[in-house]
């Protein structure tokens, strides 16, 4: 087929919250041009969108023909390590099934009481300081990298290291050897950690008795750059969204979930290949051929969410697929809600002034990147507004940099 448009489309400046112009004025099924000339199916539909992402005839392995790859830097890496989201049953069963108990819904709530802890942490110094501030700098960044080194037992201090690598592995670096190096370099920091029995009290020394040293290298790897990064991009840019809709950041109701569905920011969406014939939305799909299942315009559709394109935190959207669908649904979404949950609430109570200090469309956008977001969200507020609650104290309070952190 000729003709097919070229993916990822490039989002409207003037509507850099929604989904490209591309995607949502085409047919439910149809064909793109990827990167390397190749011609996937592209998905558009909730219901077309959740069918795929739960039938047992498409694959997530990267090493079947056809699996439309993301660009070559991806192409490079998976070729060299193939982590739990390039898995099909029964291997990718056996792996989930090891993890699922330490990221069930209980323990992450367990999480919160640090979690808040981090987070006023993080904001006294954010306030302490310059005003207009950075607050990805300042505070979306920091934050889930700071929950995700305590949960895995990572030393902080080592996190200019892991977030250089995130960056390398996550934008559209033009080098895949580069990708591939830093990869094997941060695989090799984690077998060293755990080899040498240096990791905190976490998750990776707990694997430690069911898994190599190099098979928690490679599961480190994505917990800890998905960990943060995603998290870290969903605070920045669904603080954006809340400071354009004021009355709504002013809003006691929890805006989680509506971010998630409003914003999904999975910009290379979610790859998969057929492994037999199947139909989707009227269309036949041939066993071999790569399918691109677009979680961004299924959060969209009018058919499940009535005026999709209007921000809403009293609409009923937890069945938004931003965190996947089926056996692949994002094992780290219980701890994300948390974070995000915490992270919002505590910004509208503490800083119920804060305000972009720059116009919207002077933000500059991640559009060449796996996870959309905002380079830099610079932000103000009242000064005489930003103390803690009274009775709230940070006296005794742990650090982000304090010896309780690791590192």
């Amino acid at each position: 087929m000729t003709g097919s448009e070229t993916f990822p489309m490039a989002r409207e400046p003037r509507c850099p919250f929604a989904p490209a112009p591309g995607l949502t004025a085409r047919p439910p099924v149809s064909r793109v041009r990827l990167w390397d000339g190749s011609e996937p199916w592209l998905i558009t539909r909730y219901a077309d969108v959740r069918a795929v992402l739960a039938d047992p005839r498409v694959s997530v392995d990267v090493a079947q023909p056809g699996f439309p790859h993301t660009n070559a830097v991806s192409k490079a890496r998976d070729a060299r390590m193939k982590t739990l989201m390039q898995m099909d049953p029964p291997e990718h069963t056996v792996q989930r099934r090891m993890l699922a108990s330490e990221f069930t819904v209980r323990k992450m709530a367990a999480l919160r009481p640090r979690i808040q802890e981090l987070v006023d942490d993080l904001l006294d110094g954010m306030l302490a300081g310059p005003n207009p501030a950075d607050l990805v700098e300042a505070f979306a960044m920091p934050l889930p990298s700071l929950v995700i080194c305590e949960l895995l037992g990572v030393p902080y201090a080592d996190r200019d290291f892991f977030q250089g690598v995130a960056r390398t592995l996550v934008m559209d670096d033009p080098d895949p050897a580069r990708a591939v190096a830093a990869s094997e370099e941060l695989n090799a920091y984690l077998e060293d950690l755990v080899g040498t029995k240096s990791a905190g009290p976490g998750l990776l020394g707990k694997l430690a008795l069911a898994m190599s040293p190099r098979e928690i290298a490679v599961l480190g790897q994505l917990l800890l750059v998905a960990g943060h990064d995603t998290t870290a991009a969903m605070i920045a840019l669904g603080t954006a969204v809340l400071l354009t809709h004021p009355e709504q950041f002013r809003d006691s109701a929890d805006p989680v979930e509506e971010l998630l569905r409003y914003l999904s920011i999975t910009h290379t969406e979610a790859r998969r290949v057929a492994l037999a014939d199947l139909e989707i939305g009227g269309q036949v799909i041939r066993a071999g051929e790569g399918i691109i299942a677009v979680k961004s315009t299924a959060n969209r559709d009018p058919l499940a969410f009535p005026d999709p394109d209007r921000f809403d935190l009293h609409r009923s959207a937890r069945h938004h697929v931003a965190f996947g669908y089926g056996r692949h649904l994002c094992l780290g979404a219980p701890l994300a809600r948390v974070e995000l949950q915490v992270a919002y609430s505590t910004l509208r109570r503490r800083v119920p002034t804060l305000a972009l200090a720059v116009p919207l469309d002077r933000l500059e956008f991640k559009e060449n990147a796996i996870f959309y977001s905002v380079r830099e969200l610079p932000v103000t507020w009242a000064s005489t507004l930003t103390t803690l609650p009274p009775g709230s104290s940070t006296k005794n309070r742990r650090t982000p940099h304090d010896s309780s952190v690791n590192g």
